[in-house]
């Protein structure tokens, strides 16, 4: 086989590895005949290997040479472009509930549709949600983030693809029913009042009330709506239920509400490490939700694959080397520049900021 090498920023997705690629590890890090794809390149940027060995033949055959850096450029700004045109979409259909028009599920649909398959298909998306969004125009990337992320642990849960796109479209309109708010209690940058509060937590009455009567919308997604503040040891809202009496679907979204809320920047506070946030939620999880919806956000957002590289709290870039099956969220790095090791199931003062994409 004709061999030829090739820089890694100039490598074509589906060309076949020559040789075994090793990296100062036990096993090679990728093997011979294997074709390239994102995920390898990723490795291979991790360990910052810049020559490939590739097989000729293999390049030839490819009629047209894509750079690897123009395929994620584009990949993030397609992605970007995406979400924001949804998030607009869903701002104009809540000013029109806010008005007191019906809600419109064919337009609801598609405002997540062209995002799910991304989502599932290319988790590091989940990490980026947050890059994109305003403040100040909160409610609105909620909405279609909490929808993106509960698609991703259905997902993850072994849904079929049509729940899927149902759950997404009942994560959309969740909250829906704030459109019935007041303003000045929904955007209110401080601590609520009693009574502010009280308004608040009829939104899922109010969301219940608004899609009840669209028929192709499942009766399990519209008890999830209704359900999604609601925690099994009965200390939710609208109507204090526990246990078994709330639905896998309502826990679903409710743990995508939480992790999408707490990630995210608001007006009265910065966002938080998607990482920190996993382990918050896994720690404080117990007797409130459901703990096979936790386990699926933590596979969908923390288990990443060797190789991955990482920024910490403190502000070192690393490698991930290990992953603790126990501990996914704390596994063992390599820092760039020193070479050192860290356990980061040891230094539990230390965590994973932020992914590099």
């Amino acid at each position: 086989m004709d061999t030829v090498k090739i820089n890694l920023d100039e490598i074509k997705l589906g060309s076949v590895l020559a040789e075994d690629i090793l990296a100062n590890t036990q096993y090679p890090i990728a093997y011979k005949d294997t074709r390239v794809d994102r995920d390898m390149l990723m490795v291979f940027q991790a360990f910052n290997i810049s020559m490939i060995p590739i097989s000729k033949q293999s390049i030839e055959s490819k009629k047209e040479v894509v750079h690897t850096k123009e395929i994620f450029k584009t990949d993030e700004q397609n992605f970007e472009k995406k979400l924001k045109t949804s998030v607009q979409k869903f701002k104009s259909e809540f000013s029109n509930w806010e008005a007191g028009s019906k809600v419109d599920i064919v337009k609801a649909r598609d405002i997540v549709m062209p995002l799910i398959d991304e989502m599932i298909t290319d988790r590091t998306k989940i990490f980026t949600l947050n890059d994109y969004a305003d403040s100040r125009e909160y409610i609105y990337h909620h909405s279609v983030a909490v929808a993106l992320v509960a698609a991703a642990i259905a997902n993850k849960m072994k849904y079929n693809k049509g729940d899927v796109l149902q759950i997404a479209t009942a994560a959309l309109l969740a909250d829906c029913g704030m459109a019935k708010i007041s303003k000045r209690i929904r955007m209110k940058p401080g601590a609520l009042n009693e009574f502010e509060f009280k308004e608040i937590m009829n939104h899922p009455l109010h969301s219940l009330k608004m899609v009840k009567d669209i028929p192709i919308l499942k009766q399990e997604m519209k008890l999830a709506i209704f359900q999604h503040h609601e925690k099994l040891d009965g200390s939710g809202y609208p109507n204090r239920v526990k246990g078994d009496s709330i639905t896998q679907v309502a826990h679903i979204i409710a743990i995508a509400d939480v992790f999408h809320a707490m990630t995210s920047e608001r007006l009265y506070k910065p966002k938080e490490s998607v990482f920190k946030v996993v382990e918050v939620i896994r720690e404080s999880a117990f007797g409130k939700y459901r703990i096979d919806v936790v386990q699926a956000l933590l596979a969908s957002v923390a288990d990443l694959p060797l190789g991955t590289v990482v920024e910490l709290s403190n502000r070192l870039i690393g490698t991930i080397v290990y992953t603790n099956n126990n501990l996914i969220t704390r596994p063992t790095v390599k820092i760039e520049h020193s070479g050192e090791i860290i356990d980061l199931s040891l230094k539990r003062n230390i965590f994973i900021h932020r992914v590099h994409i």
